[in-house]
């Protein structure tokens, strides 16, 4: 599924991110800053940070891919994503809308999802939306 992926935004900017991202979570998303693939040396990676967990990033997620297929203590690439608006769900079946910008780190799958436009958060949150809400997060509805 490497070709329905998008590129990292800005190719110039990949790797100058805060390691610190928000995980998962929101919903929706606008753009994607970067690819990470996490190493782990108790796992197997290479030692190169005193024993702690480090990561590389890359611009798409065919390299992140063929890299953490490779890569001895490798997870799987995640995707550095940014949500300029998303979605708060405090409790099971509570949402709330939030419009703040978040950066996030998220299961790469989540990017199957379409990218947020300016009606999807609304739509979802409509008195009149399906009872699978989740259906217009997905395209579906």
């Amino acid at each position: 599924m490497t070709g329905s992926y998008p590129d990292a935004i800005d190719p110039t900017l990949v790797g100058s991110y805060p390691a610190s991202a928000m995980s998962g979570g929101g919903y929706v998303w606008d753009v994607v800053l970067e690819y990470r693939v996490w190493c782990h040396p108790e796992r197997g990676a290479a030692d190169l940070e005193d024993g702690s967990d480090y990561y590389y990033s890359f611009a798409s997620f065919a390299d992140a891919q063929a890299f953490a297929d490779h890569t001895a203590g490798a997870e799987k690439p995640l995707a550095l994503i940014v949500q300029e608006e998303y979605i708060d769900e405090s409790a099971p079946g509570k949402y709330r809308h939030v419009k703040k910008r978040r950066v996030a780190e998220w299961q790469v799958e989540f990017l199957a999802r379409p990218r947020r436009t300016p009606q999807t958060i609304p739509d979802f949150m409509a008195p009149d939306a399906p009872a699978n809400r989740l259906a217009i997060i997905r395209g579906q509805a």
